[in-house]
């Protein structure tokens, strides 16, 4: 492609690059982000890889050519999720990883996430503003001396297994049957469901997948997947009760995420769920550190406490608890958006291992995971994580913070407004994305309070 003048490129966001297709995303700025990526890094080897978006392939070439055109090699391992890209960074020791993906986004977007060598998060304070003035220059040498990369086609999908596999112990689902549903959203998961599918029959385990939108279709006939919203749940909750299943598990459209429904169907807020992976964690290798953001907490430090670990709280965002977890070396790190991150995964968040491990707690305890789940809800009930869009959410959390402040235990600023008192606690934030205000709230032991709490900051809020 030939260089063409200036423009601004509006696509590039705090840790990603994400924009409406046509105008702020297309071919022409695929190639240009390729070109940038390759003159700020100056990688020798770059993975690539897609969603199921129907322009996902088309913007992949793009920048694979943009990469190609700047002499580095591309390795190309198609359809994948996001953590396939973490996998392929780190394992093969690439000098870095694209995925291009919008995740969860409407179907009029697409968009990349970006990772240096080792599979470390590139985002606006670690490049992705360099990529993004160098992309909108446009001004790329033509130097004839630049010899092009090569292209070459890879399959990954075997060791990617292997190494999800070696988070659980498989002779711990020998004991009795375990019945899962899984809805990939028609994402990128269904060929690591069915990969997995087959190893667990390969060892003659009595493992049921009951499995759902497994096929990938990039026009999402079932809507886009994410099971954050509400509305997204239908499919998953009654599939687990029409097959008395265990446990459901559903993925957004990238399954970097994964959510979880208990043996009747109820959504199981992702906060507890990383309480349940800390404990599982802190079982094996106690005096580990285990890192959660600061929007609810009083669980996750009262599991990791108890199971002889140390909780340490970071910013909420992906290149956040990276950073931190990589300074701490935490074994692990979780986020109540269901974002989980791993140690032995290059510090990276994965949604494959997080239900493994589950189901392996249902197995080697005995209990349901509305069993597991029960005591933790009653001792700290939340909210759930509402967001208002507002115009004027700086004055607002000032506002709430003078009126609340004097009568508050402490007080914290890490990520927004957080503000503890003797049986409640509140964090309010701004989204990075959005012109959004978000409120979590949570208290010990006490639903009516919380309910109570909640509804009057909502109309502080709402006024």
């Amino acid at each position: 492609m030939d260089n063409k003048k200036e423009q601004k490129l509006t696509c590039f966001k705090a840790y990603d690059i994400r924009g409406k297709l046509g105008t702020e995303l297309n071919e022409d700025i695929a190639w240009r982000i390729g070109r940038a990526y390759a003159q700020c890094l100056k990688p020798k080897k770059v993975v690539l890889g897609g969603d199921v978006r129907e322009t996902s392939e088309a913007l992949k070439m793009a920048l694979a050519r943009g990469l190609m055109d700047a002499g580095c090699d591309v390795f190309d391992i198609g359809l994948s999720g996001t953590e396939e890209i973490y996998f392929a960074t780190f394992h093969l020791e690439m000098d870095g990883g694209i995925e291009v993906t919008a995740s969860h986004n409407p179907i009029n977007y697409n968009g990349m996430k970006l990772v240096r060598q080792g599979a470390q998060p590139i985002s606006g304070d670690t490049g992705l503003h360099e990529i993004q003035r160098l992309a909108q220059e446009n001004n790329f040498p033509t130097d004839a001396s630049i010899k092009p990369g090569q292209y070459t086609k890879i399959d990954l999908l075997n060791d990617y297994v292997d190494h999800l596999l070696g988070y659980v112990n498989l002779d711990n689902f020998r004991h009795k049957p375990l019945k899962l549903v899984i809805n990939s959203g028609n994402g990128a998961a269904g060929h690591v469901v069915d990969e997995l599918e087959k190893r667990f029959s390969d060892a003659k385990l009595p493992v049921q997948l009951i499995k759902i939108h497994n096929n990938p279709d990039g026009s999402f006939p079932h809507g886009i997947p994410n099971p954050l919203l509400p509305e997204s749940r239908q499919d998953t909750a009654n599939a687990v009760l029409a097959n008395n299943a265990d446990m459901g598990i559903a993925f957004d459209g990238d399954f970097d995420r994964c959510f979880l429904f208990d043996e009747n169907a109820n959504f199981v807020e992702g906060y507890y769920i990383v309480g349940l992976l800390a404990e599982a964690f802190l079982r094996k290798q106690k005096g580990e550190k285990v890192i959660h953001d600061p929007r609810l907490v009083w669980n996750t430090i009262d599991i990791v406490t108890e199971s002889g670990g140390v909780p340490v709280m970071s910013k909420t965002g992906h290149a956040f608890i990276k950073e931190r977890m990589r300074k701490e070396n935490a074994i692990y790190g979780g986020e109540m958006s269901a974002h989980h991150y791993f140690r032995d995964f290059a510090y990276c968040d994965s949604g494959m291992i997080p239900w493994m491990l589950v189901a392996e707690l249902l197995m080697t305890t005995g209990k349901t995971l509305g069993d597991l789940v029960k005591a933790r809800i009653e001792k700290f009930p939340v909210s759930g994580e509402i967001n208002r869009k507002v115009t004027n959410a700086v004055q607002l959390i000032a506002k709430i913070e003078q009126q609340y402040l004097p009568h508050a235990v402490s007080v914290d600023y890490t990520d927004g407004l957080s503000l503890t008192f003797e049986q409640w606690r509140f964090n309010l934030r701004t989204s990075n994305t959005e012109p959004l205000l978000r409120l979590n709230v949570e208290t010990k032991g006490d639903y009516a309070l919380m309910e109570s709490k909640r509804d009057e900051l909502l109309l502080l809020i709402n006024s």
